[in-house]
């Protein structure tokens, strides 16, 4: 089957696994969608004046047409669908007839248009699509068939009939839009090799890696003033339209533009959009019967759409803010519960309805400059506030004790976190992709850490808190050991458990408030500065005028404190990743100490709180013991 041409093998991962043809697919829009781009790309070669230039070919154009037929005939009633029905008849007709290939393309492409706005089938991606997202997931997927260049020389691809397709070959992927290569990356291509990838890449890495297809074929195509065009018209159109309508010059710039597309400010309307969207696209799929997909998608919903803007609207409206985040977490759950369709329905319009509201909030095209002012102080404050804590205790400890020298350790520590933080940041955004869920599982983890870790210290200090249990540790020589590196690490995770997230939430911050608002993002963020240094100074002066006992048993509580807090952090966190459901209880939330109304998260910090009291009354059993001894 030579088909292909222009279609197959767009993505292949492995080569070797087919998803069955598309007439085996349940009903749905885009499959309909998948076909006439298909019919529209590939019927033109093999028909020339009339007659039919490869039988095998021009065979499989009828069978695809029938197929067509067939599907829309499946799909949910719609009162355009006896018209949809009548067009498919006409371009089955033409390609009866052997009508030119220009023909039968226009016939095609016209349709696809028209049973998008029936079904209203979104095609347009709700976040600019970025190459740089889709190079790293095209060398890992694509390049064993494709080549490194992408122009079908790949290890795994040789002796394949038919090859891997040339996606630097321009004439072929001149004939696609972006939707068009969207789709065949989630569909697959029926009869071939070319799997469906919906269930390994979300909706944003299929569009970033659809943009990185597209450029393969526009190296030297440069974009132009003259001929700008809107996300919607590089999403939807193909350079093909653009060469029939407006010339080869205007073709240059629309290749240049849709492979690097232009990026639209992502406004608060654009990142709730998403998430809409993205809800709707798991409901779908929990019908289908495909319920961790449907899971995988709600997830994805929150963490790459509402979460970003969380910051923005709780300085607008936080009880807002609260309530759309407990219902999508509620709409989550019932898919993971398995409910019957009804009640997830029912879930979803309950989310949906707050995300309108949320949006209504969050409206205009950016941020203003007090809005973009307080998010920017807020949003350093809440996560830097614990990791001052923390260091601001250790450094006063490590002073009152004499212990000086120690603190070098703790300085390295935190200035790692700041390296490691800025190279996740980086690695993240331009070398591999990770995702809002690898950046809740991040936090989760290192949350849970810290957890242990200011636990073990917060014991530590309080077991010498006596003058004479601070010698005998003096004399053990501890800290110029294993106590030093313990030091430095927790200062690392102190750090490094929230710096790669709050970077990310300034990266959106900063796109959301415009250029108009940028100085007023600088402005908080150094207002924030200045007060956590502040509140550094203040613990460690404060400290300096304690005794001893009563700084050890002040410090100790503090880091005992921390610990519960960063136990409901780490378990809130690995919620919003999507590994352990939610449990609503009636309770209240207090985000700044990690307390939300969950059994899982109330569990995790009773547990601490636990382990707290059970270190300590060993503790005091101890002390009873060798007072009981030495009297």
């Amino acid at each position: 089957m030579r088909l292909p041409r222009i279609l197959v093998w767009l993505l292949p991962a492995l080569c070797a696994v087919s998803f069955g043809a598309v007439a085996d697919a349940p009903a749905d829009p885009s499959q309909a969608l998948h076909l006439l781009s298909y019919l529209a790309a590939d019927y033109p070669p093999t028909v020339s004046a009339g007659q039919v230039v490869d039988p095998t070919e021009y065979k499989e154009q009828l069978e695809f047409s029938a197929k067509l037929q067939t599907l829309l005939l499946a799909l949910p009633a719609r009162p355009e669908r006896a018209a949809l029905e009548q067009g498919v008849g006409v371009l089955r007709q033409a390609i009866e007839q052997r009508r030119p290939g220009a023909e039968v393309a226009q016939l095609a492409r016209h349709l696809e248009a028209r049973v998008a706005d029936a079904y209203q089938v979104v095609q347009t991606p709700a976040i600019t699509p970025d190459p740089a997202r889709g190079a790293p997931i095209f060398a890992q997927q694509c390049s064993v068939c494709h080549g490194d260049l992408g122009k079908g020389d790949g290890p795994a691809g040789i002796g394949l009939q038919p090859p891997p397709a040339n996606l630097t070959e321009r004439a072929r992927l001149d004939q696609l839009s972006l939707y068009d290569l969207r789709t065949v990356i989630g569909l697959g291509v029926a009869g071939t090799d070319m799997p469906a990838f919906a269930d390994e890449l979300d909706e944003r890495q299929r569009w970033d890696l659809a943009a990185y297809v597209a450029g393969l074929s526009a190296a030297d195509a440069k974009p132009d003033a003259a001929h700008a065009y809107p996300l919607a018209n590089l999403a939807t159109q193909t350079p093909a339209d653009i060469v029939a309508h407006e010339g080869e010059a205007a073709a240059q710039s629309f290749r240049a533009l849709r492979a690097h597309p232009p990026l639209e400010q992502r406004g608060p309307g654009q990142m709730i959009d998403y998430t809409a969207a993205t809800l709707e696209k798991s409901f779908a799929t929990y019908r289908q019967g495909d319920h961790d997909q449907a899971y995988d998608l709600s997830v994805a919903a929150y963490l790459e759409g509402f979460e970003l803007v969380e910051s923005s609207l709780d300085n607008v409206d936080a009880t807002l803010r609260k309530a759309t985040e407990k219902e999508l977490m509620a709409y989550r759950q019932t898919l993971r519960d398995g409910l019957p369709e009804a009640q997830v329905a029912q879930q979803l319009e309950r989310a949906k309805s707050k995300l309108a509201e949320a949006a209504k909030a969050l409206s205009g095209d950016s941020l203003s400059g007090t809005i973009s002012f307080v998010s920017a102080l807020l949003i350093l404050l809440r996560e830097g506030v614990e990791a001052i804590l923390v260091l601001a205790a250790i450094l006063a400890f490590l002073r009152n004790t004499g212990q000086e020298s120690a603190a070098r350790g703790v300085h390295i520590g935190w200035g790692l976190a700041f390296v490691a933080g800025f190279a996740t940041w980086a690695v993240a955004a331009y070398v591999i992709d990770i995702g809002g869920a690898q950046r809740e599982l991040m936090e989760g983890f290192t949350s849970l850490f810290a957890c242990v870790m200011v636990l073990w210290l917060g014991v530590w200090m309080h077991d010498r808190r006596h003058a004479a249990a601070w010698q005998d540790y003096i004399r053990s020589s501890l800290v110029g050991g294993g106590g030093r590196f313990g030091f430095a690490v927790l200062a690392f995770f102190s750090v490094y458990r929230e710096l790669f997230e709050v970077i990310l939430f300034y990266e959106t911050l900063w796109l959301q408030a415009g250029p108009a608002g940028h100085n007023a993002v600088i402005a908080g963020a150094g207002t924030a500065v200045v007060l956590l240094i502040g509140l550094a100074w203040v613990i460690l002066r404060g400290s300096a005028k304690l005794p001893l006992r009563l700084f050890f048993t002040v410090n100790a509580a503090l880091l005992c404190a921390l610990s519960v807090v960063f136990a409901g952090h780490g378990v809130v966190a690995l919620q919003e990743a999507g590994v352990i459901g939610t449990r609503p209880v009636p309770f209240f939330d207090f985000d700044w100490l990690g307390i939300k109304a969950d059994a899982w998260s109330l569990s995790a910090q009773g547990l601490a709180l636990l382990a707290v009291f059970v270190l300590y009354g060993r503790s005091l059993l101890a002390e009873r013991r060798k007072a009981a001894v030495l009297s």
